[in-house]
This record gives structure tokens, sequence and C-alpha cells, in this order.
């Protein structure tokens, strides 16, 4: 295992940290933190509708008239429309009610089921935003701890193509966070 303050390597994956807008990526696919509609909404999910077009939101409405609202927790994959990520997998995270709701294990499943998807689509490079930090109220600390930790433990089992992980964090304060807790990870 070999670290800088924003990168990690994991076997053949490397973990980066990146402070920028995941809109701008260019990953094999781009996660989304939706809401259970898949109809778009605030903060990254807003932005990534915007920046994707009206494609991928067609796409959301077929899977969501086949399946229903999506779960906290679960995942599920579109083409990245005007994007340059060729797909963006929408996932649903808790919102934040104190902690003793289940919120931890359900964050974790979000990023497990987003990597499970993107290693059954064979892809080689995602980019997460921090999922539930926003509008959902999940405090930041905790939330990287659970990401960091989950993203390092399905690198462990080695089931995967995937060669890059970026986490993309829109703001200094967030980037701070996880450089912290990917640092102690390393550790």
């Amino acid at each position: 295992m070999s670290s800088g303050g924003n990168e990690l390597a994991i076997g053949k994956t490397r973990i980066s940290l990146i402070q920028g807008d995941i809109t701008k990526q260019a990953t094999d696919v781009i996660v989304n933190a939706a809401n259970s509609s898949l109809m778009g909404g605030g903060g990254v999910d807003g932005a990534i509708h915007r920046a994707g077009g009206p494609t991928i939101l067609d796409e959301c409405r077929q899977i969501v008239s086949r399946t229903g609202r999506l779960d906290t927790g679960k995942a599920v994959i579109t083409t990245g429309g005007d994007l340059k990520a060729k797909y963006v997998i929408h996932t649903v995270g808790p919102v934040w009610h104190g902690g003793n709701s289940g919120e931890a294990e359900l964050l974790s499943s979000a990023y497990r089921e987003s990597l499970k998807l993107a290693t059954d689509y064979k892809l080689k490079s995602i980019s997460f935003p921090s999922i539930s930090t926003g509008a959902y109220g999940y405090p930041v600390p905790e939330a990287a701890e659970i990401a960091l930790e989950t993203v390092v433990e399905f690198l462990r089992d080695g089931l995967t193509l995937l060669q890059e992980i970026f986490f993309v964090l829109y703001d200094s304060g967030t980037y701070h966070v996880y450089s912290t807790k990917l640092t102690e990870l390393a550790g």
C-alpha cells in the first residue's frame, strides 16, 4: 500500500482525491448521488442532469417505470448523455437521522453497489461524489470514513477491473476531510 495525502494504491487500483466538478470528469463512469425518484434534484444530482442533458432523465424514467423508485443503498446505471463519462451510476444515499437508523450500512451499500455495477460493466475508472453529505445532512468526517473504507474493502476482494477510483469533492473543506481520512487509512 502506498500513499500520498491524496492517493492510495491497493493492488492494481489507485484511489485519488480531486477537488472539482464531477460533471467534468472523463472517467468511464461518474456516480450520481440521486434521490429515489431518479428525476434529478439539487446538488450533484441536478448538476449531472443539467450537464448530461435529457437522455439521462429519459433513461431514469424508463428504469423507474419498470422497477419503481430506487431504494436507499441501491444503484442503477444509465448512459452519460452529453457528459465526458460514458455512463452514470445513480445511487441513493441515506438521509442523516443522527446515526442510529442504519445510515452507515446504507451509505456503505451505496458505494458497494456502485462499484459492483462498474465491475459488471467491466469499467476501468469511476468518479464518486461525497454521497449524502449535501442536502441529506450526513456529517462529512463519518461519511468520508465509510466511503473510503468501503472502497478499500471492495478492492481487497480483488474482483474488479477498476484501475482508478476518484473522489471528486466540490469544496476544499470536504476535500481536506477526505484527505485526512485517506492518510489515516494508509497509515
